[in-house]
């Protein structure tokens, strides 16, 4: 009863919810007054028609049960001036007493006070004390990645939501939310900003310029993650304030490109840490196709280790009897040196009769375009939109579901086509349509959403790479300072400090991979990386650490088994 009532004087101090109720006030008085005059009407009328006995209750008596329509009859006029009045007073009460007084009541208290209610509900601030959060400005595709990898580490977020209905919404799905302008130094003050670890912006350009800047106003010293879409914004987001600037439109394209099997099929690196190296290698035409992983050829003229293999979309840790097929793609991890000697040992140059399709001409289609042709590698681009069009020699203008169009481009012989478009289900669609043109060509696509890259698999793709998951995972490296590398969608080559409850313990005895599915590529102790280190020797302390390759599910499990308490 205490809560309802302070409740309630809040609510009727605001200066709304005043005027409403003034409003509400002088709809109750006007209405009290029409009820008074037709009571006293009611007895004038009764005098003329000789019923005098009625007393001043029965006045109020009548006239309530007429304009609620009850009439229960038993008071009634016989003249016709009488059964007038009564009309008069039925009609009024229908108008007044359901009509005009429910909606009343509804607009200028009823709906207030839900109003009230649902804003208690939805918080303005985060809690008292509250330190090295993250604060997203925006709940898009690279946030909600970003707010499952958070959670799975135990870290802090807010997003920041500035619709009260969609806040309460995210608030009742769990999400962390407070409610307020985007572009409010006062948000961030109540957000406790200047105690956060990171502020990320993901909204257009002009709005990140805006959130830098407010931030700015507030902390010189917390970093603030920017995303930019066009290359001009990239300064003006550095001059307002962002520590670190991400053109993920960039990111992506130059991934997707990497995986494209045409031209120089040289081992690509993805990652290092140190001396380590990760690197991709197609072995299509190279002479490990056919090859088992234990005949050790690889291992003994190069030196480098097969940490993991994709093949149609699918990776997996090859074991010892694991046949090398040419349409694989080898993860291997060594050093520079290692690396070179595996170039030279296996590098060719597919035959360049024909060029790779990128089917779409945005931005991540013409990253992969610059991509490809710093590599010599031929493209062609399918755009459909004119106005996207910027060398007509390597552009067929069309729509890439049209048979015509891909025939023009070259599908028939391409050796590879790269989805690109920022439509999950175009891409689906294109995906399964390249794939029934050309069941040997290889077929790589982006996908917006996480959701959507088992169904874009499934759909044909060789490789997927995920918008949202490529974002978060940047954030994510910026945020801890490590050094994550995403070596596709779902797959991650990391770092994490040795664990006590694997310090003294041997690699052979621990059974990692058994138990989290991870597989441990190397050991970092001091700045020397061990590469493929030796199952059977004691596992040093911190701050040595342990380089990593798995799923994101195998990295949430190690962590849950290991690494918290």
């Amino acid at each position: 009863m205490k809560f309802f009532t302070s409740q309630m004087l809040g609510f009727m101090q605001g200066a709304g919810v005043r005027r409403n109720m003034r409003m509400l006030r002088r709809f109750t008085a006007a209405l009290v007054a029409m009820i008074v005059v037709y009571s006293v009407m009611f007895h004038y009328i009764m005098a003329a028609e000789g019923e005098t006995s009625h007393s001043w209750i029965t006045g109020f008596y009548w006239t309530l049960t007429v304009m609620s329509t009850l009439g229960f009859g038993d008071i009634t006029f016989h003249s016709d001036l009488g059964r007038a009045f009564s009309i008069l007073v039925m009609l009024s009460g229908v108008l007044f007493l359901l009509i005009v007084m429910p909606f009343t009541f509804i607009q200028f208290f009823y709906a207030p006070w839900l109003e009230a209610q649902q804003q208690l509900r939805a918080p303005r601030s985060v809690p008292a004390g509250t330190t090295g959060h993250v604060i997203l400005t925006h709940y898009e595709p690279v946030t909600i990645s970003l707010v499952n990898r958070l959670r799975d580490h135990g870290r802090p977020y807010f997003v920041v939501e500035p619709d009260l209905m969609r806040a309460l919404e995210l608030h009742d799905q769990g999400v962390s939310v407070v409610t307020g302008a985007r572009d409010d130094v006062n948000l961030y003050r109540l957000l406790r900003a200047e105690h956060a670890a990171m502020v990320v912006a993901s909204g257009d350009d002009y709005m990140n310029t805006n959130i830098a800047f407010t931030v700015r106003e507030l902390t010189a010293t917390v970093p603030v993650v920017a995303f930019a879409r066009a290359p001009q914004s990239v300064d003006v987001l550095e001059l307002a304030g962002a520590a670190h600037v991400l053109r993920l439109t960039d990111m992506l394209g130059r991934s997707l490109a990497r995986r494209a099997l045409a031209g120089d099929v040289r081992a690509s690196v993805i990652g290092t840490f140190g001396e380590l190296i990760i690197a991709e290698a197609p072995v299509l035409g190279t002479p490990i196709v056919g090859r088992t992983v234990g005949e050790g050829w690889l291992k003994e003229m190069t030196g480098l280790t097969i940490v993991g293999a994709w093949e149609r979309g699918t990776f997996t840790v090859p074991g010892p009897d694991t046949v090398i097929q040419a349409n694989m793609v080898l993860v291997l991890a060594g050093s520079e040196e290692q690396l070179v000697r595996f170039e030279e040992l296996t590098a060719i140059y597919l035959p360049a009769d024909a060029p790779v399709l990128i089917l779409g001409g945005g931005r991540v289609g013409r990253t992969v375009a610059d991509e490809l042709k710093q590599r010599g590698i031929e493209y062609r681009i399918v755009e459909k939109d004119t106005s996207r069009v910027r060398d007509p020699e390597t552009y067929v203008t069309g729509d890439a579901s049209d048979l015509d169009t891909l025939q023009t481009a070259g599908i028939q012989r391409a050796p590879a086509a790269i989805i690109t478009t920022s439509d999950d289900a175009t891409n689906i669609y294109l995906t399964i349509y390249c794939r029934r043109l050309r069941p040997d060509m290889q077929i790589i696509s982006r996908s917006t959403l996480d959701v959507n890259v088992s169904t874009l698999h499934r759909a044909g793709a060789d490789f997927v790479m995920s918008y949202a998951s490529m974002g978060a995972n940047a954030v994510f490296n910026i945020l801890e300072k490590d050094d994550i590398v995403m070596v596709a969608e779902g797959l991650d080559v990391f770092r994490i400090t040795i664990p006590p409850g694997l310090v003294g313990k041997t690699l052979a005895s621990s059974n990692i991979r058994e138990t989290t599915g991870v597989s441990v590529i190397a050991v970092a102790d001091h700045g020397n990386v061990e590469i493929n280190p030796d199952v059977n020797s004691p596992l040093p302390g911190p701050p040595a650490e342990l380089i990593l390759v798995g799923t994101t599910e195998n990295e949430r499990s190690f962590v849950s088994r290991y690494s918290k308490p």
